[in-house]
């Protein structure tokens, strides 16, 4: 993991300081809400339906056991509603799909301290939200991945420094996203993103990014186009802020829901490329030695260092587990990962339990998972785009132990990438922009499919939910996919099939489609039964659910969806 340095400390010690400050002035009345509402929302902090949220940085995902333990104490002291029609909530953090932490019941008063216990553990929320770059995400496989080309960890990491309170970038039409892959398998959804950035290596063995633009979900989802075919990584950030810089000046601020770089990479095409590419020739030749611009060896060098196995962790004979108990061997062909280091295996941490909504972590549940990584994995931990933890350097000698401590804390439930282990918003239950709820409906599917046997036979099937067209739920990238909307006050639900994040199994980056007119909340978990059944009665044997809905596209899907609405009518 990265390791802070002084400067690093006193900068977010600072900003901790800078933050009080601000706050107390609003408490005070010296500062208007209007004009706070900028500087805490560069925090991390807003205000939501019931309560204000704090989201958190987690940068590509990687957390030490000492940060998850203080994440557990914010949790278990801050995130706590004493009184009022709430009391008792909270307690508890949710982990989002972009590698972050989110609390919904932290007292704006309180927000300070927090900000402090942050920057103790070298944490904090700057640029999780505002028109900036946000956080950087990756693969949580990243540094261990069997198929991984490049570690891209010190890269996002120059990134995450070179972007933090860019002076120019402060204030973009909309929100701005990157990703970072370095393996063969996209795990990032780089397509997905506002910037998609592949590892590269050339002929010669030259590292290098193909970067992608203008990806993005929402009410117009588009998937990124390439850009740029093999920037050489020395260039990357020049690359970047030529791209930002275009954006910046041509980006609509007139239109809220047509200022993301997507819907100018859409209209203006070859137009934009070519403007990028001259700006970046045109910083370039303004400083031809590479002096300011260009990423020095040595940086790279002291970024990477940090980047490497924890002392003691080798390469050693494989030792594969006794697999004779049915349990511990369902648990190892689901949640257990293949290794760069022979002897040594990166474990899933389950997040998705019946009766706990996708990516939550109450306090006792963040502290056991870091004394699992203390005890198993060298006090490393890593959020995954899926919203679940992994453990990255887990001993294979010691799967078998691990498994039953995971177990008894309700880790091991062996359903990575299968129907439940679903990706969902916070939704109408807490988000002020959501139109319905998602957290009901993830929790009545977990209900309905926990035989683990039908799921094994269902196979691998993405199911993402939203609970508005923000997309935070990622819908659109779900071989099903789930989009709450509302109607006169009422919370419905349109259904869309055959998305896909970029991923092996998934394939290229595409938008599922939906599938006829909206369903009421009483409807939609049994339209998704219906799409389910479906797949059964129609795959080949072997046939994923994503390649049966290409092969016989959405109609047979969509009758037997539809034929849930009328029977629900009728009854």
């Amino acid at each position: 993991m990265y390791q802070y340095t002084d400067f690093d400390r006193r900068f977010v010690r600072q900003r901790a300081a800078q933050f009080r400050d601000q706050l107390e002035r609003n408490l005070a009345g010296t500062l208007g809400d209007d004009e706070f509402r900028a500087l805490r929302l560069q925090n991390g902090w807003y205000i939501q339906r019931h309560a204000p949220m704090l989201r958190v940085a987690v940068p590509y995902g990687a957390l030490s056991s000492r940060q998850l333990r203080q994440l557990a104490r914010i949790a278990r002291e801050y995130d706590v509603v004493a009184d009022g029609p709430f009391q008792g909530q909270g307690g508890y953090g949710h982990f989002t799909t972009r590698q972050n932490l989110q609390y919904n019941w932290i007292p704006l008063v309180k927000s300070a301290d927090v900000m402090d216990l942050l920057a103790d553990v070298d944490m904090h929320g700057i640029q999780t939200s505002g028109n900036c770059i946000r956080n950087i995400t990756s693969d949580a496989f990243a540094g261990i991945a069997p198929d991984e080309l490049v570690d891209p960890r010190p890269y996002a990491e120059i990134m995450r420094q070179w972007s933090t309170l860019h002076p120019e970038f402060a204030h973009l039409p909309r929100k701005f996203k990157i990703a970072i892959s370095g393996a063969a398998e996209d795990r990032a959804a780089i397509g997905w993103h506002d910037i998609g950035l592949q590892l590269k290596k050339n002929a010669a063995g030259e590292v290098g990014f193909q970067v992608f633009v203008g990806g993005g979900m929402g009410r117009t989802p588009i998937p990124g186009v390439e850009i740029g075919a093999f920037v050489p990584w020395q260039q990357i950030l020049v690359y970047i802020e030529a791209i930002v810089r275009i954006y910046n000046l041509a980006g609509r601020r007139d239109n809220l829901y047509k200022a993301r770089i997507k819907i100018l990479v859409k209209a203006e095409g070859r137009k934009f490329i070519d403007a990028v590419n001259e700006e970046f020739a045109r910083i370039l030749a303004d400083d031809p030695a590479g002096h300011e611009q260009l990423i020095p060896q040595a940086e790279l060098d002291r970024v990477a260092a940090c980047f490497v196995a924890p002392a003691g962790v080798r390469a050693e004979p494989a030792a594969p587990p006794d697999a004779s108990d049915p349990a511990f061997a369902r648990w190892l062909a689901r949640n257990v990962h293949g290794h760069r280091l022979s002897g040594y295996r990166a474990v899933t941490l389950s997040l998705k339990r019946v009766g706990i909504a996708p990516g939550d972590a109450s306090a006792d549940v963040m502290d056991t998972a870091a004394a699992l990584a203390d005890r198993f994995s060298h006090g490393e931990l890593r959020v995954s785009h899926r919203q679940n933890l992994v453990l990255p350097w887990v001993r294979e000698a010691e799967l078998a132990e691990l498994f039953q401590a995971a177990r008894a804390a309700g880790f091991a439930t062996p359903n990575a990438g299968l129907l439940t282990d679903q990706i969902a918003c916070p939704g109408g239950d807490f988000c002020a922009l959501a139109n319905a709820r998602s957290l009901p409906l993830a929790a009545e599917i977990a209900e309905r499919y926990q035989d683990i046997d039908e799921l094994e036979d269902l196979g691998e099937i993405d199911l993402h939910i939203s609970g508005c067209i923000n997309s935070c739920g990622h819908h659109h990238s779900g071989h099903i996919g789930v989009l709450g909307v509302d109607k006169d006050g009422a919370e419905w639900y349109q259904l869309t099939l055959g998305g896909s994040d970029g991923s092996t199994l998934s394939g290229a980056t595409v938008a599922g489609k939906v599938i006829g007119p909206s369903f009421a909340a009483d409807e939609i978990a049994d339209a998704v039964d219906a799409v389910i059944e479906t797949f059964k009665r129609e795959r080949w044997s072997g046939e994923h659910f994503i390649d049966t809905v290409r092969r016989l596209g959405l109609d047979p899907f969509k009758t037997a969806a539809n034929a849930v609405r009328v029977s629900t009518a009728k009854a």
